[in-house]
């Protein structure tokens, strides 16, 4: 198959369209205020977790509920790099504003997806095997041993300690149920919704394409997916390291969070964390990536809006929640995208 250069420019326009959205918003950060920073943070975040577990829950048909255990391990990888391989590249911990510090930064996010896709494989070889129910609970148990071995690991070394540990032991120092706390912090809104962009992307490419057709085969009907071929198995594990190494990225980004510094916690990915997640991709329609992205927009929109009811908070937004899904069990768009359905209305409305 013979690709033209007009096709490979349309192949990366939507990536550059978004890119230079990105830096719009990079480039606006003056003019917003730090709390409409945080929210914009939040929601980029928020979408790469909901569509990246919809590879999953979406296009297989699988139910995992472990995705904050992906993220935690994201996070605490990418900030390992920052923290201790910046204090190997510049003799401290601070934040260095070169190409060679934001170069640091974008090898830890790399660094915190693949970790992440390392368990999922792990994780995904003996536990894909099992259906329904019993693969929740594996991956509810993933995420719980992550967060538990997190709150027994080393407290964080501080620079002048570091020189009396080997540099192989200094990663086990991820500073207990105190969390992981250091000053530099090289994440902004630019690279938030780059890696937005990216993960939406290969979604659409991913469920457009043979390996995407096998997956909703999956999700379909199993059996017979392996009737004509499919092997199942080998394709739910690849969903699951894919949607993991998402998570990751999620992780380190959200790990290097807005503000003056970055701080990582285990109880910041509790088993609540990934309920909230699926929330989001159910709320969505079950494998629909802008339904995903829509529901993580609202959602995260909604607990904002009801922060001032601090005491009723979490009562009406579960309300909200049990309504929209007696009235539309199906999810927001079901199985649809937006465009698929804005078309629809196009066509009632020529009628």
């Amino acid at each position: 198959m013979v690709t033209t250069p007009q096709a490979v420019v349309r192949s990366l326009l939507p990536l550059a369209v978004a890119v230079g959205v990105a830096v719009g918003l990079e480039l606006l950060l003056g003019l917003l205020g730090f709390y409409a920073q945080k929210i914009l943070f939040d929601i980029g975040v928020n979408i790469i977790l909901a569509v990246s577990l919809n590879m999953v829950n979406g296009f297989t048909g699988q139910f995992s509920i472990g995705h904050a255990g992906f993220m935690a391990l994201g996070a605490y990888g990418s900030i390992v790099v920052t923290y201790y391989g910046g204090y190997a590249l510049f003799g401290d911990v601070m934040m260095h504003s070169t190409v060679t510090g934001y170069a640091l930064y974008f090898v830890s996010i790399l660094v915190g997806g693949v970790v992440a896709a390392g368990a999922g494989l792990l994780v995904g070889l003996p536990s894909l095997r099992l259906r329904g129910d019993y693969l929740a609970i594996v991956t509810l148990g993933f995420g719980e041993i992550i967060r538990v071995v997190l709150q027994v690991s080393q407290p964080v070394l501080e620079p002048s300690e570091m020189a009396a540990v080997p540099w192989y032991e200094q990663p086990w120092h991820l500073g207990r149920s105190l969390g992981f706390v250091h000053s530099g912090s090289y994440n902004t809104l630019g690279w938030t919704w780059t890696a937005v962009a990216v993960t939406l992307l290969v979604a659409y490419r991913l469920r457009e394409s043979t390996h995407g057709r096998a997956f909703l085969s999956i999700r379909e009907n199993e059996i017979a997916a392996e009737s004509i071929g499919v092997n199942t198995t080998r394709y739910k594990v690849n969903a699951f390291v894919l949607a993991a190494f998402f998570a990751g990225v999620a992780g380190s980004l959200f790990g290097h969070q807005l503000g003056a510094g970055t701080a990582s916690r285990p109880e910041e990915f509790n088993f609540m964390k990934s309920f909230e997640v699926i929330i989001m991709v159910v709320l969505g329609g079950m494998g629909s990536i802008s339904g995903a992205a829509v529901a993580a927009v609202a959602l995260t929109l909604l607990t904002e809006a009801l922060r001032s009811f601090q005491d009723y908070r979490m009562i009406s937004y579960s309300l909200l929640l049990v309504i929209v899904m007696i009235l539309r069990p199906q999810g927001l768009f079901g199985t649809h995208e937006i465009w698929h359905l804005l078309a629809r209305f196009r066509r009632k409305g020529t009628r």
